[in-house]
């Protein structure tokens, strides 16, 4: 990813978590990296450890970010989710959940969805 691709996504992201804790979501880190990919944010929501893909487009013409989630990207955030439990030592007793940011234009553009996708490894 070029540079200024990466500024842009650092801008978005920073954009979803600031929605995010307005929601009431604890943000506990961005940009986990591991050797099984990236999860951009990661925050609790009440008993929930949240993991969150955030996905921007300046319209939709390129198609909606939702559809850049494919099954490929949700299996590399599960596997680096799994890394990020085992590493901090969360076991089965805390509950996990997969969100997605999509963000179209602007801040008024935000969708968010809950639950957008199950664990598969």
């Amino acid at each position: 990813m070029a540079k200024n691709n990466r500024q842009a996504g650092a801008v978005y992201e920073q954009k979803a978590a600031g929605y995010l804790a307005g929601k009431g979501y604890r943000i506990l880190e961005q940009n986990f990296y591991s050797r099984f990919g990236e999860i951009d944010i990661i925050a609790k929501d009440g008993r929930y450890l949240v993991f969150i893909e955030v996905k921007y487009r300046r319209d939709t013409s390129c198609g909606d970010p939702l559809e850049a989630v494919t099954a490929k990207k949700q299996k590399k955030i599960c596997r680096a989710a799994f890394c990020y439990c085992g590493k901090n030592g969360y076991g089965d007793r805390v509950p996990c959940r997969f969100d997605v940011v999509a963000i179209t234009g602007g801040e008024d553009g935000i969708t968010h969805i809950k639950n957008a996708f199950d664990f598969q490894m």
